[in-house]
């Protein structure tokens, strides 16, 4: 058995294939997520698990250098874009690394969720409660 805090196989597998500057999405539960574009589904029930829960776990699991997320999330969900923020400190302090923050309106974070390695779904319903890491490299 795995001694990392990551059990689930399908995105413990993902973190693992990961390449430089490759992206991985962590959505609430509504986000629409395309037909083409790989789906790890860890809802559950409305808010099992979080996105905190979800965040915290892939960041002990993944090396990133970059993020991306949708202006509307810093007026609407204050409180988890400032929690957010908060863990991704912590990850730059943890790390030495920088880590840029971007920000895209909600319908370009949509259409660039698209392009991610995979959608990993959480059950969180909080609005806009959504990132896409870009994958650094640990040298």
């Amino acid at each position: 058995m795995k001694k990392s805090p990551l059990l689930h196989s399908e995105l413990s597998y993902l973190i693992a294939t990961l390449g430089h500057t490759d992206e991985v999405t962590i959505c609430d539960a509504g986000l629409p997520i395309s037909d083409e574009t790989t789906r790890i589904d860890l809802a559950l029930t409305l808010g099992v698990p979080t996105f905190a829960q979800t965040v915290d776990v892939f960041l002990k699991e993944a090396q990133i250098e970059g993020v991306v997320l949708a202006e509307e999330f810093k007026q609407v969900s204050p409180d988890h874009h400032a929690t957010l923020l908060q863990r991704i400190e912590v990850e730059k302090q943890t790390t030495g690394k920088n880590i840029t923050i971007q920000y895209v309106s909600h319908e370009e974070f949509k259409v660039r969720t698209q392009l991610s390695r995979a959608v990993v779904r959480t059950g969180e319903c909080t609005p806009y409660a959504n990132v896409i890491f870009q994958s650094g490299v640990t040298f």
